[in-house]
């Protein structure tokens, strides 16, 4: 069938944030994540020549992840003030540059990426999720990847692939086990405490050797290291909100509707207000000629 590109918006938007200099308009808006947002988009694009890219943004979400853990994701800091700012116009230029931009009241983004994600590949699609969260590795399959943004230590590696093997190799689980290796170990990203000493190469031998975390659970007076034993067992129910909570929901229903189309005109306008020459000339040679791209 055909590839989508679905992209964590926040993920990316942070990483072009700290990724570019200092950038700003002659009256000192800042403009250094718009500049690497917008040329992100078009490399993916020119790269992996998608069908349609899906944008996903957070609206406040994670309701029912606050319920079970009002602690969830508490040890984050604020947004730069110079972000905030921008986000309006990487929701505008998203719409502009004809990506569908995704958002819900009261619902995290993640999970409306991954059950999106899955719609996709159920109607036999191939998907790329574009982020670096390891929460999206419990949905990869033959038609799920993700795709690594670059690493800020080594930046000419370039975009990465992650499949079924990669997962694998990168946490010793395959994708179906993700959730419980989390709910083990824990996700200091948000704010989510495992079993305190229980590091990623014991969730995964335990995983292995009893299949997923009520297994474990399970078999806790069995366990090895002996001095895990005692923790498991009296932290059992803490283990249960953990997978809750580590846990993508991916029985959303999809909120695409159409694939849209660009809006030159818009984008052109978006571009020389916020006084980005150099990605207007772009814009206009891609929009104006986009047989070249």
């Amino acid at each position: 069938m055909a590839k989508w590109l679905l992209v964590d918006g926040f993920n990316l938007a942070y990483r072009c944030f700290f990724a570019i200099p200092e950038l700003s308009r002659a009256d000192g808006f800042p403009t250094n994540a718009l500049h690497g947002w917008v040329k992100s988009l078009w490399k993916l694009a020119d790269q992996e020549k998608p069908v349609g890219t899906l944008v996903f943004f957070d609206l406040g979400g994670a309701q029912d992840r606050l319920a079970l853990h009002p602690e969830y994701k508490a040890q984050r800091e604020e947004m730069p003030e110079a972000l905030e700012k921008q986000l309006p116009y990487v929701r505008a230029l998203t719409r502009a540059m004809g990506c569908v931009g995704i958002e819900q009241e009261g619902i995290e983004s993640d999970d409306l990426l991954a059950a999106e994600a899955v719609v996709l590949a159920r109607q036999g699609h191939d998907v790329l999720i574009v982020s670096s969260d390891k929460d999206f590795a419990q949905i990869v399959n033959q038609q799920i990847k993700i795709l690594l943004p670059p690493p800020t230590a080594n930046p000419k590696l370039g975009w990465q692939v992650r499949d079924e093997a990669g997962v694998r190799e990168k946490f010793g689980v395959p994708p179906s086990q993700i959730a419980d290796f989390l709910a083990l170990v824990g996700d200091t990203s948000d704010n989510i405490p495992g079993i305190n000493g229980v590091g990623p190469k014991t969730a995964a031998k335990w995983l292995s050797e009893y299949g997923d975390l009520e297994g474990v659970i399970a078999h806790a007076a069995d366990l090895q290291p002996e001095r895990f034993r005692t923790a498991v067992a009296a932290e059992a129910d803490k283990l249960r909100r953990n997978l809750k909570l580590t846990t993508l929901n991916v029985s959303l229903p999809s909120l695409v509707l159409s694939t849209p189309t660009p809006a030159p005109e818009e984008l052109y306008r978006l571009l020389e207000t916020l006084e980005m020459r150099s990605a207007l000339a772009e814009a206009r040679q891609r929009y104006g000629q986009p047989e070249l791209f």
